[in-house]
């Protein structure tokens, strides 16, 4: 796979990683606190894909080869940096409104 491929699936899966996250964050407003949950573990395994291609551009940067620094290169560095972030809000909201809904006697 060469740099340019690699960019585009990282926007791609930091952009599905993104989305399941805040959708997870939609079923646990609505109460759907094991749809939220998959949507989480959906976002996590996005994750991990972006992860190990960004991994993969790092290693062999560190063993010599080039990677041109181009104005896609920062967007899906960016789009991955927003991703995790995003991700990892929605757990604690997700958290937040089970126990919410603990707190009044409704079940997930």
């Amino acid at each position: 796979m060469n740099d340019s491929e690699a960019v585009m699936k990282l926007i791609l899966h930091g952009g599905n990683a993104r989305s399941l996250a805040m959708e997870a964050i939609a079923h646990a407003k609505r109460g759907e606190i094991a749809a939220a949950r998959t949507a989480l573990s959906e976002a996590a395994e996005e994750l991990h894909h972006a992860h190990q291609l960004q991994t993969s551009l790092i290693q062999a940067e560190a063993s010599g080869e080039k990677t041109e620094i181009t104005m896609l290169l920062i967007h899906a560095q960016d789009h991955l940096m927003n991703a995790m972030t995003v991700k990892d809000l929605a757990v604690e909201f997700v958290d937040l409104y089970e126990r919410m809904r603990a707190s009044k006697g409704v079940e997930a």
